[in-house]
């Protein structure tokens, strides 16, 4: 055996050629007990699927537009497959687009249609491109959320709102689409009849025509957030749902079956939504930040902006006698454009006033709970006036216009009225008159001022830690599941709160003639408290006789006809809380909301006062603190409370009575 000299470097190479026949060896072993035991295959799933129209009535598209800042908004379009020179009808909406345009497995565009602010038959009849787009900051588009987000000035020092982003879409769908005739319509319920509202400022050339149906317009007077500086505590959920995330996958867990033992438990709005992380939400910071009706509020009140400037695009205003959100937002707008506006630009405001809950309108509407109206009111609105309307403004050979300035459906009576002018119940533009229905001695509800020598008032005392229910409990959370009550509540029969001994009830005779009232009843309140401040529900309620005529399950039915509460703090000014003067009688003056209503003979009024609406409503701790969301226990304390009925000392209503045509 001969051994040959290697040299010095050797060793260091025989090293290394060890460590990397180590290493293979390594990577080889590992290499076959990962390898796959059997063959690959390839994904059967595309990278990039395109699904066929084929068989299909409509095309389906969807876009990214982009916005004057360079944020692009998802958008879905729906194209009937015969579209040529057709309107397009746009919604903008926080609500999901996907979802609001692909309710059904199928292929037509009727099925495709059915969900949350789409009147089908108008669609589908009228021939219109369908377009419905996420808000920035929802869903699929791209930018950050700001509750109802105000527009340039003050509150939004951004260069970009709700109106330059309808501006910019309406924009870019008029060049895009060519199926289109150029002519643009927006529509929407309830936070989509906001945004149905803002591009009423400034607007594109192509809008012709606006539909804002149940639309949020002023957060705290009497819309979604509070009433007359009541906060609506049921609120809070959606709340938290609608801002918590992009995609509204935060949910809200409930703690009790019954939403009144959650909220009493919890004490204080503020401490609820502190338990549940919602200080993390800016909305809800800005809320408990703004308790007071100042220009966070003020400021960004819809009514009041637009009748700042010329009214150039023709406007439905479609509001609800029974809507449970958003009572206030519609007839405030009317009644501000009207004030303010010249007689050409209010030629271009029309009115709809229909018996109806939040966004029953494009629904079957033969009913709204245990009431009937012995009509589809929903299918007369759809296709009596919405379509018409739609049509002379979006279709390239219009008809006439056959719509009148206002419709508005006369409860109790159960007709439509096709009338010139609101507030007004005649076919000729008669005015109300403001009639006083006076709160009297013996729970009696009189036309006559009420006299000398009888009592002066009526008292009951208000326990904070026992709250009037809003409704008869359990109370049920917000909602519009099949299982839920909660569009139902503003007709419940409200015999259950007048047998309670903190709720004073006063009655008239029963009428041997019609009331018609059509207009806002005003709350001329005399009361007192044994605390410093305090809450004040007023309900306006129809009587129905004992018994009801092929109707039993009415005899005796108290329907609320105008319900509505105010905070006493804000007595004097709705921007300065104020202490109240303890048992001292004050004066409170406010609004119920809009009635267009026949009391029939045989029926009579009653008026419930009371204060506490829980948990609809937080509750008034009835000691003054600088701010409600922040109260402590110790400072919940029991008052009595008294409603004063004595000459100088009247509480009445002004009831805005028609008299009978001639």
């Amino acid at each position: 055996m001969f051994l040959t000299r290697m040299p010095l470097r050797a060793p260091r190479l025989l090293a290394t050629l060890c460590l990397l026949s180590l290493a293979s060896y390594s990577a080889a072993q590992a290499s076959a007990q990962t390898a796959p035991k059997y063959p690959d295959y390839p994904s059967e799933t595309p990278a990039h699927f395109q699904p066929s129209d084929n068989g299909m009535d409509y095309q389906r598209r969807e876009v990214m537009i982009p916005m004057r800042d360079g944020v692009k908004l998802h958008t879905v379009i729906l194209v009937p497959k015969d579209a040529k020179h057709a309107g397009i009808l746009l919604t903008r909406t926080p609500y999901n687009a996907d979802q609001l345009t692909a309710n059904s497995p199928s292929m037509h565009l009727g099925s495709a249609l059915w969900g949350y602010d789409n009147a089908v038959e108008t669609i589908i009849s009228g021939g219109y491109i369908r377009v419905v787009q996420d808000i920035r900051g929802k869903y699929g588009s791209e930018g950050d959320y700001v509750m109802n987000r105000p527009l340039h000035g003050p509150l939004n020092p951004t260069p970009v709102d709700e109106s330059t982003d309808t501006y910019d879409t309406i924009d870019w769908l008029v060049k895009n689409i060519p199926e289109s005739n150029g002519k643009v319509g927006v529509l929407g319920i309830s936070y989509d009849g906001f945004l149905s509202l803002m591009p009423l400022v400034h607007p594109h050339p192509a809008l012709k025509v606006a539909v804002p149906m149940n639309p949020m317009v002023d957060g705290w007077r009497g819309d979604d957030w509070f009433h007359n500086g009541a906060f609506r505590e049921q609120n809070l959920p959606y709340i938290y749902e609608q801002t918590a995330t992009r995609d509204n996958s935060a949910k809200w867990l409930t703690s009790t079956f019954d939403d009144y033992d959650m909220y009493m438990r919890a004490g204080t709005a503020g401490e609820l939504g502190k338990e549940r992380g919602m200080d993390q939400i800016g909305f809800w910071r800005k809320v408990i930040a703004h308790p007071s009706y100042d220009s966070f509020w003020s400021d960004q009140a819809v009514d009041q902006i637009l009748a700042a400037q010329p009214l150039t695009v023709p406007t439905m205003l479609v509001a609800s006698l029974w809507d449970q959100e958003d009572i206030y937002g519609a007839m405030a707008v009317w009644k501000a454009v009207n004030a303010a506006q010249p007689a050409t630009a209010k030629q271009n405001l029309f009115l709809v006033l229909g018996p109806w809950h939040h966004g029953q309108e494009i629904e079957h509407a033969s009913s709204l709970g245990a009431i009937p109206f012995n009509s589809d009111t929903g299918l007369y609105f759809r296709s009596r006036i919405l379509a018409p309307f739609l049509a002379h403004y979006l279709q390239d050979d219009p008809p006439a216009q056959t719509v009148s300035r206002v419709n508005a459906f006369e409860t109790g009576a159960n007709r439509w009225q096709r009338l010139v002018d609101w507030p007004s119940a005649c076919t000729t533009g008669c005015t109300p008159k403001a009639t006083p229905l006076y709160l009297e001695a013996g729970s009696k509800l009189a036309f006559t001022p009420p006299v000398a020598g009888s009592s002066p008032f009526d008292e009951y005392v208000s326990d904070p830690a026992k709250p009037v229910p809003f409704r008869i409990r359990p109370s049920q959370p917000v909602g519009y599941t099949p299982n839920l009550s909660w569009v139902r509540w503003l007709v419940d029969d409200q015999r259950e709160f007048s047998g309670r001994t903190d709720v004073v009830t006063f009655t008239s005779d029963a009428f041997t003639a019609p009331l018609r009232i059509s207009g806002e009843p005003i709350v001329h309140l005399v009361a007192s408290t044994s605390g410093t401040d305090s809450d004040w529900v007023v309900k306006l309620i129809d009587v129905y006789p004992d018994e009801v005529a092929g109707d039993p399950d009415l005899g005796g039915y108290q329907l609320p006809i105008a319900m509505d509460i105010f905070r006493g703090r804000y007595r004097e000014s709705l921007s300065q809380p104020k202490s109240l003067a303890a048992n001292t009688p004050l004066t409170y003056k406010f609004a119920l909301p809009t009635a267009n209503h026949l009391f029939l003979p045989g029926h009579r009024i009653m008026v419930q006062v009371q204060s506490s609406w829980f948990p609809l409503y937080d509750r008034n701790p009835q000691t003054f603190v600088p701010n409600i969301f922040f109260a402590k226990p110790t400072d919940f304390r029991k008052a009595t409370q008294r409603i004063y009925h004595a000459p100088g000392q009247a509480s009445y209503i002004d009831l805005p009575v028609i008299s009978p045509e001639k």
